[in-house]
């Protein structure tokens, strides 16, 4: 089988017409073959220079996008979204403040004074919407302006101003995106509670208020909630086959209301079985297909912990079900489940009527802890992260503060336990059963990291849109409870950033891979930003069921209509449409770094001198031209043969010039 240079170590099994790209064995042997000069890195100068001249692109990008950002004068933060084509900043309010359509002023305040962490205080107006806080100073030229939107704040607390006189109040936001901007302003009769209206429209459902979302009323030309169909997805897997069928048997969330109206479930199964095997698992959250191998029928399958509880109790039904998915792989006789949690973890819950599948009772069945830490581990871990890069960064023990967060350990956890799952099915040929406790957190987090690596399709900018909805938005991550969409109740200890972290550990990949991904950093911190914001339906409520009783499809926005509105703000300038390729990333310690341009954003000192979506749009424009050069060039050889075989007809014909596209 053929191999990508610098894949030594990678595992053997694959098909003829899947490759692999990287080391499966989690980089020991194989990280110092990609880190030689002739490893990867030659690997990434063929794949650029084919990117370069190849037909990814079909035509030019319009000129106008690129000096379309950082319009807004003295920004602190470059990261902000690219602005909005359709009419959204049409409409300007009397302070020059920009509105979306649907959103309204409610409070403006003047003379607040932002203290800038970076440039010390800043005299300005403050007005609040319904969907940001905009601060802009007082400069009328060259305005300082700060624009943040309500759904990333935390919490709202006040702070003490000594130095600001009497009659002066301070405000710290407390922002789910690493940043905790402050102000200041006075409490006289003439000025409204800044509080008191912030926190009304902050936390809306906490006031009986709607979110912002139900109130946004942007056209796009690109409708965002015909990305995912379900039945159109399994079937691009394969499916139906005749071992597993796309079933209806949840169309009304009766079996379990976590889960999709849609299912994959074994043709030889009973809809009374499944019923009882719905009642010995958590939640009701059955073993479901998540993927398929195109070649050996090895499956992804999800599902939550078996109820065992202490006295290890059995369902038959359980063990069968488990049976007939192994069967269903001819490829092997076995079947390895991969359980998230840490293995002491799971033991305690087992006491708590929860647990694990027992060998003895599920027979060729191969059980593996991937010992990653619960939502509470993670959330804390985050905490420390943004106590060490907001507002203020310790140079000298930049890096032992940022190990001692455990960040990047839990995201090496991630990974590691990814392509593992993905090297099982890959060179393996086995089906695996992923869960954690209750199969909405760490089994989401594993399942996508594993279908990334394994399936191209997802790579692509769609593609990865069509895995998010799929993995995490219809099977049930919590992203309301994670999340707190429009609560006060900061201190929920259900709130965790498990799906930041999912999009951290794509990140990694996109570093190592740089060419096998068609988006760029900007789309994945667009989707992370708008995880908070509010401003679309996408991430809202905890489940498809919710979603279809609150009505978002026909009442809120997509936030794919933004992104495929202008699908150029986020296109990888290099992609390389590999299909069939499995990627291993390397998952060591030293092959992996903190996104700094995602929670080092907001510091000006770790901020790159030129905007990298700018130059990556640059280079979309480049590329585009360089195809169309390519094109003329290619038109112009073919015509000049065609004419000098017709004046020599006697002469055999023959081909000139060197092949353009080099095989890679």
């Amino acid at each position: 089988m053929e191999k990508q240079a610098g894949t030594a170590g990678a595992p053997e099994g694959a098909g003829p017409n899947r490759k692999h790209w990287g080391s499966a064995t989690c980089g020991q042997t194989a990280g110092d073959t990609l880190d030689s000069p002739t490893g990867s890195h030659v690997e990434w100068c063929k794949q650029l220079i084919a990117a370069t001249i190849s037909s990814q692109i079909s035509g030019s990008v319009p000129p106008d996008i690129v000096n379309r950002d950082n319009k807004a004068g003295r920004r602190p933060d470059f990261m902000n979204l690219p602005a909005l084509r359709y009419g959204a900043q049409g409409r300007m309010f009397q302070n020059q403040v920009p509105l979306l359509p649907g959103e309204t002023v409610h409070t403006t305040v003047k003379d607040v004074m932002y203290i800038c962490p970076f440039s010390g205080l800043v005299s300005g107006t403050l007005t609040i919407t319904d969907y940001k806080l905009y601060f802009t100073s007082v400069e009328r030229d060259s305005p300082f302006i700060l624009d943040v939107n309500l759904g990333a704040i935390s919490r709202l607390e006040t702070i003490s101003v000594p130095t600001q006189g009497e009659n002066t109040k301070g405000l710290e936001l407390v922002c789910k995106d690493m940043r905790s901007p402050r102000f200041t302003y006075k409490t006289d009769e003439s000025h409204p509670d800044v509080v008191e209206a912030l926190a009304k429209h902050t936390f809306p459902l906490s006031h009986n208020l709607p979110l912002f979302a139900f109130l946004y009323k942007e056209q796009f030309p690109v409708d965002g909630w015909k990305v995912y169909d379900p039945t159109a997805e399994y079937r691009r897997q394969g499916l139906p086959n005749e071992s597993w069928i796309i079933s209806k048997i949840n169309s009304t969330y009766d079996l379990c209301d976590t889960y999709p109206s849609i299912l994959v479930i074994p043709t030889n199964i009973t809809d009374e079985d499944i019923k009882r095997v719905a009642v010995f698992r958590a939640k009701h959250r059955i073993p479901v297909l998540s993927w398929i191998h195109p070649e050996s029928q090895a499956t992804i399958v999800r599902c939550s912990q078996p109820l065992v509880g202490p006295s290890d109790r059995r369902c038959k039904e359980d063990e069968r079900f488990l049976q007939i998915i192994m069967d269903a792989n001819a490829q092997s006789h076995k079947l390895t489940i991969f359980d998230a949690r840490q293995s002491s973890v799971a033991v305690t819950n087992k006491a708590k009527d929860g647990g694990y599948e027992s060998e003895s009772f599920y027979p060729n069945v191969e059980l593996n802890f991937l010992e990653i830490p619960n939502i509470h581990v993670m959330r804390e871990s985050l905490r420390k992260m943004k106590d060490v890069v907001y507002p203020t960064i310790d140079e000298a023990h930049w890096h032992s503060a940022i190990d001692q967060t455990h960040w990047l350990e839990y995201i090496r956890l991630l990974l590691a336990g990814a392509a593992k799952i993905a090297d099982k099915l890959e060179s393996g040929k086995t089906s695996v059963v992923v869960h954690c406790s209750d199969g909405w957190d760490r089994t989401t987090q594993l399942t996508s990291l594993a279908m990334l690596m394994l399936d191209s399709y997802y790579r692509t900018l769609r593609g990865f849109q069509v895995l998010v909805e799929k993995e995490w938005i219809s099977f049930g991550h919590k992203f309301a409870a994670r999340v707190g969409h429009g609560d006060e109740n900061h201190a929920n200890s259900e709130r965790s950033p498990l799906f930041v972290q999912f999009v951290d550990c794509v990140w990694q990949m996109t570093r190592q891979f740089p060419a096998a991904f068609e988006f760029n950093e900007l789309f994945l911190i667009t989707v992370l930003d708008h995880l908070y914001s509010c401003l679309f339906g996408t991430f809202l409520f905890n489940s498809e069921a919710e979603r279809a009783d609150k009505e978002v499809h026909t009442k809120t926005v997509s936030l794919w209509s933004y992104i495929n509105s202008q699908p150029e703000d986020f296109t990888n300038p290099f992609y390389v449409d590999y299909k069939h390729h499995v990627l291993y990333p390397l998952v060591s310690s030293r092959h992996l770094e903190l996104w700094t341009s995602y929670y080092v954003r907001w510091n000006p000192r770790m901020r790159p001198q030129v905007p990298v979506h700018q130059t990556l749009k640059e280079l979309l424009i480049l590329r585009a031209e360089l195809q169309r050069r390519v094109e003329e060039l290619q038109k112009e050889t073919s015509s000049h043969s065609l004419s000098s075989s017709s004046s020599h007809s006697p002469s055999p014909t023959h081909t000139t010039g060197t092949p353009l596209h080099t095989a890679v």
